[in-house]
């Protein structure tokens, strides 16, 4: 069940990373196109935010390894 578990969980962390950072690069290209004059600000934040979504789905792959190696 374990081996179940960390599967399904690589798959859900994959699909939401996935969608985050699709939506901050839709709403970065929409904020861009408004207001070109303060891209470079935008561009940064987007950058942030998806370095923060990628941390948290770092941490949820490496509990589902954990869950492969230690799960029982």
């Amino acid at each position: 069940m374990g081996l179940l578990a960390a599967g399904i969980g690589a798959g859900i962390v994959a699909i939401g990373a996935g969608i985050g950072i699709g939506m901050i690069g839709k709403a970065a290209t929409e904020s861009i196109a408004r207001q070109p004059e303060a891209s470079g600000d935008i561009r940064g934040a987007m950058i942030l935010t998806a370095a923060f979504i990628e941390g948290v789905a770092l941490f949820c792959a490496v509990i589902c390894i954990l869950l492969v190696f230690f799960g029982g």
